[in-house]
């Protein structure tokens, strides 16, 4: 497998047994797509779409995380989707993991709806026009919404979701509010809301929730995932979700 020094490195995540190829200047996954493989509880034989997937990591998880799991990972950047199938065959997952270089938007033309038990999304957070803009190619794709808004990436996971099935999501605090509004939209209703703070002290940066199609219930407010310890240390939970335990700090 082939990496180019230049512009890519090549990363390890020992406790899944990955090894994950990203750009060296360009969009780089951190903490996000773990929390939510771990979120997601894949369930043995499921059938996983991941919208967005980057370089492939979230589809990757899922795959390490339930055996006999598929995963479709949709990527609509022509680079990205590049890096996303070498990974898939450099962890020797090209039977389980098929990197689809499509865009949200478009997907109802290439999927029968109703055709996986859990979609999961990191979608990008924020709205075209506001933010920092990254002088690292590639940054701006991944954070900002270019052709698919987040109405979109929800109308496409209620389409490719079973009504058994779940879809799960990490976003941006600021727009959970607007998240709430487009899932009632869609006839999406809130199952499981957990947010993620830095420390206890923190505000919550990001939040995390599983919506159900054609589904009814209350919504179950999960205790709040804090990344850091008081000690300053990477919490437990942190070093579970990375297979660290024990280990008094993280990589």
């Amino acid at each position: 497998m082939v990496v180019s020094a230049e512009c890519e490195t090549l990363d390890e995540l020992s406790g899944y047994d990955l090894r994950i190829i990203q750009p060296r200047h360009g969009y780089r996954f951190s903490v996000d797509p773990l929390l939510l493989a771990d979120f997601a509880k894949v369930r043995d034989g499921e059938s996983c779409a991941d919208l967005g997937t980057g370089c492939g990591v979230i589809a990757l998880l899922l795959a390490r995380l339930a055996q006999n799991s598929s995963v479709t990972a949709i990527e609509f950047q022509q680079v990205m989707a590049d890096i996303a199938n070498r990974n898939v065959a450099l962890n020797g997952l090209t039977e389980r993991v098929k990197i689809v270089e499509d865009d949200v938007i478009s997907l109802k033309s290439r999927f029968a709806v109703d055709s996986f038990d859990l979609v999961v999304s990191n979608p990008p957070y924020r709205r075209p026009g506001t933010g920092k803009i990254s002088p690292r190619a590639g940054r701006d794709e991944a954070r900002h919404e270019t052709s698919a808004t987040l109405a979109d990436f929800l109308a496409a996971a209620k389409y490719l979701v079973k009504p058994s099935g779940r879809i799960c999501l990490i976003y941006h605090t600021c727009r959970l509010a607007e998240l709430m509004a487009q899932a009632a939209v869609q006839k999406l209703a809130p199952l499981r809301l957990r947010m993620v703070h830095g420390n206890s002290s923190m505000d919550a940066r990001m939040f995390m929730i599983e919506l159900g199609k054609g589904r009814t219930g209350e919504l179950k407010v999960e205790p709040p995932l804090m990344v850091r310890g008081e000690d300053g240390g990477y919490s437990r939970e942190k070093l579970r979700i990375y297979r660290k335990e024990g280990l008094g700090t993280g990589d």
